[in-house]
């Protein structure tokens, strides 16, 4: 392995003057700057990660906090991952992946080491209970997901109250007046995850206001689960001519169902749903819905927070504007 001393030799200066080229600390001539750097390429020199974050205090590591809980769809949020995987490498840094369900004691963790020069958080709650201990630290971070109280931090994420509201509305549209929401797994609700609390609270309020009568209930994805869902739907409101959807894993198991019953999508039932457009586009029937746009979320993510790294960001709250694509699956009332 090439060391600094190597560097140094080759190059015909001291190890400090090789220090000060790499941390930028004291000025040096441009022809020996330029005489190390050469040398650092012909040797293949790479500085010790360790090492460079002691000298500058920077680690040029964003830690990105997403616990990977059974009752999530894991291919989203790994989406959202390689998204701000990818922009923060176009940024000059690296993505240290926490996946523990610590809470706070991760963010403590992070504060507590030179570990990363600042933090995103996921799978962001209502009242998350990693909030004020984030606000004391003082440290670069970013949520993917909108708290109760946004104060002091940044956040960006869907405008979920907008995109439960945006269902009802084409629902209604179409004379639908008795709609079920399939929700995410109980567990989600338990914790008062934000963006599940934020799709009801828009889909309700919507509903009031245009005369919708709305059953929601949460959900496993597994085809057992669903199947139980919907019959208890059936018998509950044996009315209902309309879907929503906000579970990715229960999309297919409910479009089977239906099958089974021989109730088609859309002539005898709509069904929309809150997805990733690659999984409303590659249903069995394709689906009406509003994206979950994960790769603009992990973009914004990193922007924001390497613009409060470098001194240039402030607290802020970016609610992206949902979007609806119209397919197959929703019809007129029948």
């Amino acid at each position: 392995m090439v060391t600094l001393a190597d560097v140094a030799q080759h190059a015909g200066v001291s190890a400090s003057t090789v220090s000060y080229v790499l941390s930028g600390k004291r000025s040096i001539s441009t022809s020996t700057r330029e005489r190390v750097e050469r040398s650092i390429d012909q040797l293949g020199y790479h500085p010790n990660a360790g090492a460079r974050a002691l000298a500058s205090s920077k680690s040029n590591i964003i830690a990105l906090m997403v616990p990977l809980r059974t009752d999530m769809y894991v291919p989203v949020m790994m989406e959202i991952a390689i998204s701000v995987a990818t922009t923060a490498r176009a940024h000059g840094y690296d993505v240290l992946l926490l996946t523990g369900e610590e809470g706070p004691a991760t963010v403590r963790r992070i504060e507590g080491s030179a570990l990363a020069d600042a933090m995103i958080l996921m799978d962001v709650e209502l009242h998350d209970d990693r909030l004020p201990l984030l606000r004391e630290t003082g440290r670069p971070a970013v949520l993917i997901g909108l708290p109760a109280d946004p104060s002091r931090v940044s956040c960006v994420d869907l405008d979920f109250a907008a995109a439960g509201a945006l269902c009802v509305e084409h629902l209604a549209r179409l004379g639908h007046r008795d709609i079920a929401v399939i929700g995410e797994a109980p567990a989600v609700y338990e914790r008062h995850t934000g963006f599940a609390e934020r799709t009801l609270a828009g889909l309700r309020e919507r509903g009031r206001e245009l005369g919708v009568r709305l059953l929601h209930r949460p959900c496993e994805g597994s085809y057992a689960a669903v199947a139980a869902t919907l019959a208890r739907v059936q018998e509950e409101r044996p009315g209902t001519t309309a879907f929503v959807v906000q579970n990715e894993a229960a999309t297919d198991p409910l479009l089977a169902l239906l099958r089974q019953q021989r109730r088609a999508v859309p002539e005898d039932v709509s069904v929309m749903a809150i997805c990733p457009d690659q999984v409303a586009a590659h249903a069995s029937v394709p689906l009406t819905a509003v994206a979950v746009p994960a790769q603009e979320l992990g973009r914004y993510a990193v922007e924001q927070v390497v613009a409060k790294i470098e001194g240039r960001g402030s607290d802020e709250v970016v609610l992206l504007a949902p979007e609806l694509t119209v397919r197959e699956s929703t019809g007129p009332r029948p």
